[in-house]
C-alpha cells in the first residue's frame, strides 16, 4: 500500500496486490474523509466530483473497472448528491500486459472532498508490485471487506424486470421484482455523465413487481440514448442490487 495523501478535508491512499498468472491485478483506492466532509460516487448527482484513477501510460497496464459501495444521498437546499461521510474503499481491477516483468504501478487519483464548498483532491501514488512478497495479509483483509460492501448483482428475487423510456423521453418507466415488498426502495439510476434519476412517480405493487416512473429531466443537447446503457441502483430493507439499463 501506498503512503496517505492528506488535504484538509481527508487523505487516501492505494492498496494493491501483486499480479495474479493471467495479468489481473486487484487493488482499490482508499478514502477516509474527515468529519462534515464526504466524499463521492460514480456520479455525484447535482454537484461534487466522481472519484477519478489514471494510470501512467507507457505502463502496460489497463484500469478495467472501479466499483463502488452504496452511497448516502445528501440534501443541501435544493442540491441533491450521492457520497460517502465515512471511510470507503473502491475496489478496482487492472490488467497487465506482461506479469513476468518487474511492475511499478503510477496512478494518479482524482476526488472531491467538500463540507461547505466543494476541494478537488489530486494525488499521484507509485508501488513497486515486483516486490510483494508471502501473504499480503492486511491488503488481503482491506479487499475482502470492500468486496462486502458492494451491491449484489441481479438474481431471481432482485432484478430490473423491465425497462424504457418514453416517446418523448421525459420519463424511464421501470419494473422492479422486490425482495422485500414492504416498503418502497430508493433508486438512482445514473445517465449521461453527471445526470442521476433520483424522483419516483406513480409507484405501485403490481403482480408482485414494483411498478414505477421516473423524471428524466433535460438530457444534454443532442443525446440520444439509442445503443447506450445506464446503471441503477436499488436500495431496499438490508439489501442493494445494481444493474445496467440497455437502450436499444
Amino acid at each position: 500500500m501506498t503512503r496517505w495523501a492528506e488535504n484538509e478535508g481527508g487523505r487516501m491512499r492505494i492498496i494493491a496486490l501483486a499480479p495474479e498468472k493471467d495479468g489481473t491485478v486487484q487493488g482499490a483506492l482508499q478514502i477516509e474523509p474527515k468529519a462534515g466532509w464526504i466524499t463521492y460516487w460514480k456520479e455525484p448527482g447535482e454537484a461534487g466530483i466522481p472519484p477519478q484513477i489514471t494510470l501512467s501510460p507507457g505502463d502496460g497496464i489497463t484500469l478495467e473497472n472501479i466499483s463502488f459501495p452504496v452511497p448516502k444521498p445528501f440534501e443541501t437546499g435544493n442540491v441533491r448528491d450521492l457520497g460517502y461521510d465515512h471511510p470507503v474503499t473502491l475496489p478496482f481491477t487492472l490488467t497487465v500486459a506482461d506479469p513476468n516483468r518487474p511492475l511499478k504501478l503510477n496512478a494518479s487519483a482524482f476526488i472531491g472532498l467538500c463540507r461547505n464548498i466543494c476541494i478537488p483532491f489530486q494525488a499521484e501514488f507509485e508501488l513497486d508490485l515486483s516486490k510483494a512478497k508471502g501473504l499480503p495479509l492486511e491488503e488481503n483483509l482491506i479487499l475482502d471487506k470492500a468486496a462486502r460492501s458492494l451491491p449484489e448483482r441481479p438474481s431471481k428475487d432482485f432484478d430490473v424486470t423491465r425497462h424504457g423510456l418514453t416517446d418523448d423521453r421525459q420519463t424511464l418507466n421501470l419494473a422492479i421484482r422486490l425482495p422485500q415488498a414492504s416498503q418502497a426502495p430508493k433508486i438512482y439510476v445514473a445517465g449521461p455523465d453527471g445526470h442521476v434519476l433520483f424522483d419516483q412517480e406513480n409507484g405501485r405493487l403490481d403482480d408482485g413487481l414494483y411498478q414505477v416512473d421516473m423524471p428524466v429531466g433535460r438530457l444534454p443537447k443532442g443525446y440520444d440514448p439509442k445503443g447506450k446503457s445506464w446503471d441503477i441502483l436499488v436500495v431496499t430493507g438490508s439489501r442493494a442490487m445494481e444493474t445496467s439499463l440497455a437502450f436499444d
